[in-house]
């Protein structure tokens, strides 16, 4: 990171100035150290000393009263006592006698100055103001580091992280899983590098490049590598950081922001989670917040500066649904790319970029990429460090394929739940429940094979799971397939009727995934007679969870309902016939579960097929 040059900014060094001065000020106000040590006594004891000859030397002031005496044990101290008005302490004085040589005392009365009033002014008004000065400064700057840098009272500075060159250490072959946008990229890469060839034929760089995509995909990171490709400065910001309490210093930050990038150009600048500032503006009257306010300077600063001058921006975001239109347009957002989550090759790709990280041997990376469908880049690299921390547990200096597995199983269910003990009925309930779906799911075709089964509960509360694997990366589901589905979750319930003639909860997470899948049938995949392909529901931010709401009349709504329901129990009724047929089965394999509490595909499928 390019560091400004260092400065005294700790609150003890702004302390130290001001005991220094403060001692001046003594030393001005206050001339001399008393060597001796000063008693205190009263003025009685003072005027008896004075009759009886044992005071040699008096010094008078308007409110004290110092004297010295002449006992041995008095040679090293200072009398003090207030004074009193005694109009005849001058002439007892006079009279008494003394120790001294000529048997008088010396006293003498000190004289009050008055300090000229520039000295007054300076005392009193400049000093502390100085000393004020330099505690606040000092105090203000040391908060500014705590908080990010910069001075406290320095608004409008951008606050941007900014990374030299030679700071960032990634490059494309840290990022797997993402070729495409990685092959969109590298142009950028390579006009930064050689401006001519592009230049010669009346091309421009792109102004900038958006990155849409789920959360974990290495949006971030695809953009450090840019910059680490492209060997020039990077600056770092999150969208929130432009967002300011006080109007118009965000404006201001932005400002800044391209002011510094112009100066340092070729460069890139990185703008995370832009949809803090860049949502759409409302269509109403006083549309002058300090977001709109930011999002002006944006789209200005952004038409403002010279394509050609190698300044590249790359902003990142999940919703990008909820960008302003004209944040989109070309000419500033150029390009889009999308950080969709990695496919088979791609989870492949991504596993070995970071076991490259771990001592390992003998991984079947074509399993555990089978087995993390759906897992995005950071989840993958996540799944890694877990396997090598149980292979830490294990006592073993190597990751495996079997500590990946577990891994895996405890990202999707959590970690296993030693602690928690299942009564033997509990336990015979869990062992048909996972074996029903195990077993309507072999039994049906277009259904991914059983991979494992277990009933060792685990910290997400399943008290058991079956682990179903495709054995290649499907892209389309066809109806018949999402049927299939919707039976093997009802497979656990169905078998608790048939075997126990009862209904437990451990249906509850099963239920919730067969009734979404068969609404989606109805109201977004067009799979139903009644509907056809008419859309009945729309989703929104798509990357974040998916959030649905339906788009028709209560009528309809409730009409829809109805065909969901129709699906799940034709999917019901299916799954209790395929449990009836093969109940000695359903037996045989609940027994053997029973016993091993964890079995693999292959132990299932052999005693299936006998």
């Amino acid at each position: 990171m390019i560091e400004e040059k260092k400065s005294y900014n700790s609150p003890y060094y702004g302390l130290l100035i001001m005991l220094v001065l403060l001692l001046l000020f003594n030393a001005v106000i206050f001339p001399g150290i008393v060597e001796k040590q000063i008693v205190d006594t009263d003025y009685g004891t003072f005027i008896e000393m004075v009759e009886k000859g044992q005071v040699k030397q008096v010094k008078i002031e308007e409110s004290k009263l110092y004297f010295l005496a002449a006992g041995e044990e008095d040679k090293d101290k200072v009398y003090l006592t207030g004074r009193i008005d005694d109009p005849q302490l001058v002439e007892r004085l006079l009279s008494a006698g003394s120790p001294n040589e000529d048997g008088k005392i010396v006293f003498t009365k000190t004289i009050p100055r008055e300090n000229s009033p520039l000295m007054s002014f300076l005392l009193w008004w400049v000093l502390p103001a100085v000393l004020f000065w330099i505690l606040w400064r000092s105090v203000s700057k040391n908060m500014a580091q705590r908080m990010g840098g910069g001075n406290v009272m320095s608004f409008g500075k951008s606050g941007a992280k900014i990374y030299a060159e030679s700071e960032i250490k990634t490059t494309f072959a840290d990022v797997a899983g993402q070729e495409e946008a990685k092959e969109a990229l590298n142009e950028i890469v390579d006009f930064l590098h050689n401006p001519g060839k592009y230049a010669e034929i009346g091309a421009t760089l792109p102004k900038g490049a958006l990155l849409v995509g789920p959360p974990g995909t290495g949006k971030t990171l695809i953009a450090r590598a840019v910059a680490g490709e492209a060997k020039v400065p990077f600056f770092a910001i999150s969208g929130s950081e432009f967002v300011q309490m006080f109007v118009g210093m965000g404006a201001a930050k932005v400002r800044d922001l391209f002011q510094q990038a112009t100066e340092k150009a070729p460069c890139i600048i990185f703008i995370d989670e832009i949809d803090a500032i860049g949502k759409k503006r409302d269509a109403g009257l006083g549309g002058n917040d300090e977001r709109e306010q930011t999002l002006n300077q944006l789209l200005t600063e952004m038409d403002g500066f010279d394509g050609k001058k190698g300044v590249v921006i790359l902003a990142a975001t999940n919703r990008p649904e909820t960008l302003d239109k004209a944040l989109l347009r070309p000419g500033r957002f150029d390009r889009r790319m999308q950080m969709e989550l990695p496919d088979l090759e791609g989870r492949k790709a991504i596993l070995e970029v970071h076991l490259k990280k771990v001592k390992h041997a003998n991984i079947n990376l074509d399993l555990i990429a089978r087995a993390t469908a759906g897992s995005s880049g950071a989840e993958l690299a996540n799944i890694i460090n877990e396997g090598a921390l149980r292979a830490v547990r294990m006592g073993r200096g190597t990751v495996t394929t079997e500590d990946l597995e577990e891994s895996v199983e405890t990202v999707i269910a959590g970690a296993q739940k030693k602690g928690k003990v299942l009564s033997d009925k509990e336990k015979k309930l869990v062992a048909y429940h996972e074996t029903g779906h195990a077993l309507v799911a072999a039994k049906q075709t277009d259904s991914a094979p059983v991979h494992k089964i277990t009933i060792i509960p685990r910290t997400s509360g399943a008290l058991g799971y079956t682990m179903q694997v495709d054995e290649s990366e499907q892209n389309l589901i066809s109806k018949n397939e999402l049927e299939n589905r919707i039976a093997t979750l009802t497979g656990g319930r169905a078998a608790e009727e048939v075997i126990f003639n009862t209904m437990t909860t451990g249906a509850s997470n099963d239920i919730e995934q067969a009734t979404k899948l068969a609404r989606a049938m109805v109201t977004r995949f067009g799979m139903n007679d009644e509907y056809d392909m008419m859309a009945l529901e729309t989703v929104n931010n798509a990357y974040l969870g998916g959030d649905s709401s339906l788009t028709c009349s209560a009528e309809t709504a409730s009409n829809v309902d109805k065909e969901v329901l129709k699906i799940i129990r034709d999917a019901h009724i299916k799954a209790t016939s395929i449990i009836r047929d093969n109940i000695d089965k359903m037996h045989e394999l609940s027994g053997y579960l029973l016993e091993k509490e964890t079995i693999t595909g292959e132990e299932f499928m052999e005693i299936l097929n006998r």
